[in-house]
């Protein structure tokens, strides 16, 4: 926790554009924003973003009417595999925004809320890549991760078992409705439904 505050201080003495202070307030509104994007491939230094959805959720509520998908143009063309995956084409995205102009808007979306997903870590270290030149720091939000979650919630019903942390067999076992496979805004729904389910005590 310490460490924690003082990497903050750190991300907060590196912000060289005083618009973006908002990101270090005390969030506005109570409650996390799952967040989901597809890529043009699975690396994590070279790929860029193409599309990138959040949704905002308070308390139980899961607020689809607060939420934004966005399209980017990325700098390289989409890998094959990458479209079997998410089935977008390099002329899916042809129009999409200039990067930078996407993240300011998610920015101002998400503001200084903690931040939700699944495999987030990849997530976070895409949007990173833009938003570091853009404002000298990294993103400062409280990172949740849906996988540890489900991890300390089953290891704790059933200790000491291998335990599948794929999200198709999260969202079986949670018995979440299957949305369709990789699109942004459906992925960032599927988590948020798993993380309500995942905090319901009965589990």
């Amino acid at each position: 926790m310490m460490w924690h505050r003082l990497y903050r201080r750190w991300q907060h003495y590196h912000l060289k554009d005083s618009d973006y202070q908002f990101l270090f307030d005390a969030p506005t509104r109570a409650g996390v924003v799952s967040i989901d994007c597809e890529t043009t491939g699975l690396d994590a230094k070279k790929d860029d973003i193409i599309t990138l959805a959040a949704i905002r959720m308070i308390d139980h509520d899961i607020l689809t009417s607060e939420s934004i998908h966005l399209t980017l143009c990325p700098s390289r063309p989409i890998n094959g595999a990458a479209i079997t995956i998410h089935r977008l084409r390099n002329c899916d995205v042809a129009n999409g925004l200039e990067p930078q102009e996407a993240i300011k808007q998610f920015l101002r979306f998400i503001g200084s809320s903690p931040l939700l997903g699944y495999y987030l870590e990849f997530d976070v270290a895409l949007i990173n890549r833009i938003v570091k030149p853009l404002i000298g720091t990294t993103l400062p939000n409280q990172q949740i991760e849906l996988s540890a979650i489900y991890h300390d919630k089953v290891i704790g019903v059933i200790p000491q078992q291998h335990i599948d942390l794929r999200f198709e067999t999260i969202r079986k076992r949670l018995d979440i409705p299957d949305l369709g496979a990789h699109d942004a805004f459906a992925d960032a729904l599927m988590v948020a439904m798993a993380y309500l389910k995942l905090k319901v005590p009965s589990f």
